[in-house]
């Protein structure tokens, strides 16, 4: 139950907001859980100032909480999740006619330091996934675009460069295939799984409302309709990850990450050969070294005779 200091209005959207997580979206427990304290903050902070229900939220109320949050010592990647929260929740309020405005419409994320990781692990990659969903609940056809491409990102270790000159022809929904063309012009079939082909078929259906005169046969389009660019996918990976507090990450981070955890998973090395696209195998081998990188690292934590002399 929320705290009795939050009126019944604010309480019941939140409530509202977090069964949508779990039932719509089907975020994890975990996702859940830091939505609910980011939030559960925020309304305390919004009744102490005046707000009784969800139409009386102001972006004033939004900035002093940030604020608050920045004087009690929170990092800046945590204040970014948190604003990432709070943008999320009053869009949900605004569709669901709980506020006549959007109140977290203009709040702006703080810049996180730039730290730059080879690779996710998985919790940090299932983290990402899930607030690029939640952010793509404000209705958008950007939203909904920005979703899709991160999820094939990850869900296909394609290039960047491969990402942005895919057409609508290059897509087998059915099967779900990306037919890729790659460095040397080399084509090649990717497959993707069910969480990027759910991601594709909401853009898919709301790509129309981009589309312009240089639209072509692109499969995805920046906000002027032109084919989008490399340098906006990067901005969207990077905005994205630091609004969910994981390692702020370029778009080929999440291509290492991928190769990274299907060959934890078992993959032939081969086959992640294939997957991604390398003319020589001494390419691929490269991820190895991250995996056993990361045995060791979790062996020398978890074994209690690991260092031993």
């Amino acid at each position: 139950m929320p705290p009795p200091d939050i009126p019944a209005p604010l309480a019941e959207a939140l409530a509202g907001y977090l069964r949508h997580l779990s039932d719509e979206r089907r975020c994890s427990a975990h996702t859940i859980r830091a939505y609910h304290g980011d939030l559960q903050g925020l309304l305390i902070c919004c009744a102490v100032l005046g707000a009784t229900c969800p139409d009386d939220l102001r972006i004033a109320h939004l900035r002093t909480w940030l604020a608050q949050e920045s004087a009690a010592g929170r990092s800046r990647a945590t204040l970014a999740r948190r604003t990432a929260a709070a943008r999320s929740f009053t869009a949900w309020c605004r569709r669901r006619g709980l506020a006549s405005t959007d109140a977290g419409e203009r709040l702006v994320s703080p810049q996180v330091a730039r730290v730059l990781p080879t690779v996710l692990d998985r919790q940090q990659a299932d983290e990402l996934m899930a607030h690029a969903a939640i952010a793509a609940d404000d209705g958008s056809a950007v939203g909904a675009r920005d979703r899709a491409m991160v999820e094939l990102l990850y869900g296909s270790g394609v290039r960047v460069a491969e990402l942005c000159g895919l057409d609508l022809a290059s897509v087998d929904r059915r099967e779900r295939t990306l037919r890729v063309t790659g460095k040397g012009d080399r084509q090649r079939t990717v497959p993707y799984g069910r969480p990027a082909a759910e991601a594709l078929d909401a853009w898919w259906e709301r790509r129309t409302d981009l589309v312009g005169a240089r639209s072509g046969a692109a499969l995805f389009l920046g906000a002027r309709g032109a084919r989008i660019d490399a340098r906006v996918v990067r901005a969207v990976v990077g905005r994205l990850s630091r609004e969910a507090g994981v390692p702020e990450i370029a778009p080929h981070a999440l291509r290492h990450t991928a190769a990274t955890h299907v060959l934890e998973g078992g993959a032939d090395l081969r086959a992640v050969q294939e997957l991604l696209g390398h003319a020589s195998l001494a390419t691929t081998q490269r991820y190895t070294h991250v995996s056993v990188e990361r045995l060791r690292t979790t062996f020398v934590q978890a074994h209690p005779r690991a260092s031993s002399p």
